[in-house]
Order: structure tokens, then sequence, then C-alpha cells
């Protein structure tokens, strides 16, 4: 039986472009299979077919000339298994999600399973649920086997699934799938050491159900895995979830390696840039081998939630934020996709994050090239997306009152790591 590890080897040696000197070429994960079944997700359709083709117009993944080395591999995944869905999924959820015709379900199972209203059953699920959570386990197998430092597959990043249950437009846990694969990798220079894992999810919404899978409340141990969600939060906005809100060291349910930044309507760069420093203390105290990046982009100005504000350029863009985690933080990098209903803006933000990834950032105010798919992205027919108009609600007083809870926030977590010392 082929694994992940072998998957991951089937690189297409023909799709090569200009690299870091000395540095491992950007592993990106990509397949027509994959994107012609991603672009049937109801949610995004066509979604993944318009990112790859920009992404392609660009030339970032395409055969260089000359002596530089190359900045990208594009790796093709393989489907996953049963056995590997199992890893997290119930028995019962595959078996119904990945056996019924989206015109013959029983509507009672279906409501069970979360297979109604905003995750209807469509034709090709049960190969969109293989063939995504291979996609992403592909990627991890990639970071894990030592192929490439980072790797990126924007049809992952399912942050809503649950073990038995589909949820806010996921239909399969692929987030989670990856963190288990990683979380059991043996590192060959220190095999009695067990890997440390952070999540990092920068989706609109929070990452309720990869939160929820690894939080272990009154534990005294140190976990493997440490889930960090800088989100929206509000009453009744999706997902309802007490875990959404700012961490309580007093509250019988804190757990310091299950956290969450809340923040309110309009977060701009400005109150991105002013939360860094809070991820940055917690990716120091818990040194992370492997960095798993969900980077939905429902949170960019011009997307139908019309919630936040951020932008793709400047000091504390999203950008700025692949940028620093990429190519200034220690361990392995995991790219990850997840939401973003302006389908225009997420083919350019993708784009522009794959190039950053690569070290060769495309100019924001590049021109889209002319191709097929040139017409999607009028009126401007740039690369940008800048920020709108929208008041920024994170008040000086809000922000003080984040960093005051995440003084004690840390202190937990600092004292939980030095335990794991003694």
């Amino acid at each position: 039986m082929e694994t992940p590890s072998t998957a991951a080897s089937q690189i297409d040696s023909r799709v090569e472009s200009t690299g870091l000197p000395h540095a491992k070429p950007v592993a990106y994960i990509f397949s027509e299979d994959l994107v012609k079944i991603s672009s049937r997700l109801p949610s995004n359709r066509n979604r993944s077919l318009l990112v790859y083709s920009l992404v392609h117009a660009y030339g970032l993944l395409t055969t260089c000339t000359g002596q530089a080395p190359q900045r990208f591999l594009v790796v093709r995944p393989r489907p996953a298994g049963k056995k590997e869905l199992l890893a997290y999924h119930t028995h019962d959820y595959l078996e119904y999600a990945m056996n019924q015709s989206s015109d013959a379900q029983n509507l009672l199972e279906a409501s069970e399973f979360g297979l109604e209203d905003d995750c209807p059953m469509f034709n090709g699920i049960k190969d969109y649920i293989i063939q995504v959570a291979g996609a992403t386990l592909t990627g991890a197998a990639v970071i894990r086997d030592d192929i490439s430092d980072v790797a990126i597959c924007w049809d992952g990043g399912r942050h809503h699934a649950k073990k038995a249950r589909a949820s806010g437009f996921c239909y399969v846990a692929d987030c989670i799938l990856a963190i288990l694969f990683l979380k059991r990798t043996v590192p060959p220079a220190h095999p009695l050491k067990k890997p440390r894992v952070m999540y990092l999810d920068l989706d609109l919404h929070f990452s309720d159900a990869v939160s929820q899978a690894f939080h272990k409340p009154g534990s005294t141990t140190t976990a493997q895995v440490l889930t960090l969600s800088i989100h929206h939060t509000a009453p009744g906005f999706f997902p309802v979830s007490p875990l959404a809100f700012l961490p309580d060291v007093d509250d019988p349910v804190f757990d310091p390696f299950t956290l969450s930044v809340p923040l309110k309507a309009g977060a701009s760069t400005k109150t991105f840039l002013r939360i860094w420093p809070i991820i940055e203390h917690v990716k120091d105290i818990f040194q992370p081998d492997f960095i798993i990046v969900q980077c939905g982009l429902d949170g960019l100005a011009g997307d139908p939630m019309a919630i936040f504000n951020w932008s793709l350029g400047g000091e504390g863009s999203l950008g700025w934020y692949i940028h620093r985690i990429v190519h200034e933080w220690h361990g392995k990098k995991l790219l990850l996709g997840g939401g973003g209903y302006n389908t225009p803006n997420a083919a350019r933000a993708w784009t522009y994050l794959t190039s950053v990834a690569g070290g060769i950032p495309l100019s924001l105010d590049a021109d889209i090239p002319e191709y097929s798919g040139y017409l999607r992205f009028k009126p401007s027919f740039t690369l940008d997306v800048p920020a709108g108009n929208m008041q920024d609600q994170n008040t000086e007083e809000y922000f003080q009152t984040i960093e005051v809870a995440y003084e004690g926030i840390l202190s937990a977590l600092r004292s939980r790591m030095i335990s794991s010392t003694l």
C-alpha cells in the first residue's frame, strides 16, 4: 500500500523555479483531480480552479532557465485511505457521507451527520473527502520526510469538520488528521523526543473542531499540540463555542495549549500588528517542531462576510504574517487554505502568499496576466486586496484586556513547559 511518505516523493520533475541558495524548495500540493473535485465544493464553486490558474498565469511554478536553484516542487497528492480517515472520523460518518448520492439521502440520517443546510450532499463528495484529506496528509508527509521545510495545500484547511459530523462548509477534518500524523513522527536525531505541533488559525471564524479535538482541561502534562485561533466572535456568530472567547486562567476548562484571540469587527493591519507579539510569545514558549497555518481569507477586505478589514500588504497584513512565519520561525511549516468567499480575491491572496512563501514575493501592484480568467479580476485587474473603509472597533482598552489576559496565559503555558523538563 502506498503511504503519505511515498506519495510525497511523487514529484513532477518538470516543474521547478528559482530558489533561495541552499534552501529546500517549497512543496506545492497539486493535481488536476484535486483542483477539479475541490472546485465542486458547494460553498466555493470553481475557487480552486481560479486559484491554481492564477498561480500558473504568474509562472510561479514553471520551469526556469539558467543556474538559479528551484523555488518550488509540485507534489502530486494521492487520495487518503479509509484507515487514514479513521484516525479521527467515525466509521458511521464516513460510511454515510461517502456512500450516498446527493438526490437519494435519508433526511434524518443526513441531519444526524450534519449533511444539510451549509453542508449539503453533492456529486463527488466521496472523492472530495479522500482527495482533500490526502492532499493535506501529503503536505504533512513532505515536511515530515524532510523533502521540504514548507508545504502549501490551498485546498485544505477544513477546520469545522467534526469527528462524526460535517459543519461550516467542511466535510473532512484534514487539519486534525495532519496534526495527528505529525505528532506521531519520530525525530531521527532525537528518537525519544515527541514532536510538538503548533496549529495557528487565521480564518475569520474560530477553529472550533480543531481546538476542541485537542482541548484537555485539567491536564497537568505538557501537550504535544498547541492550537491558537485568531478570529471574530460575537453573540450568535458561527461557530458558537466557549473556547472561542478570551481564555481565563481561572476557568475550570482553561487549557494553556488551547488558545484564542477573539477580535472585534473591523480588525485591520493595525490590530493584527498589535497582537503579533502574543503569537510570537506563544511560539517561543512552546517551541514547535511543526507549524500548521490555516490561511482562511474571509477576514480580508472585500469578502462577503464583511466583518474584518485585513489586507495583503504592509506591516501587520496577511502577507506580512506569512513572511514572518515562513522565513523567520524555526520549525517546518504546512500552509493550508480555509474560508474566503470572494473567489477572485482568494485567487489573488493565495497566489501572493505562494510567492511570499517561495521567497519571490510578487508586487501587489502587479497587473493580472492576460489569460482565460483575466476578466474575473475586474475592475482593478491588479493583484492587491487593499483595505476598505471599515472602522476598526478593536480599541486600546480592548487590546489591554487581551494583553493582561495573556500575561497570565503565557505564565501558565511557561510553567507547564518547564514542568515537562524537570
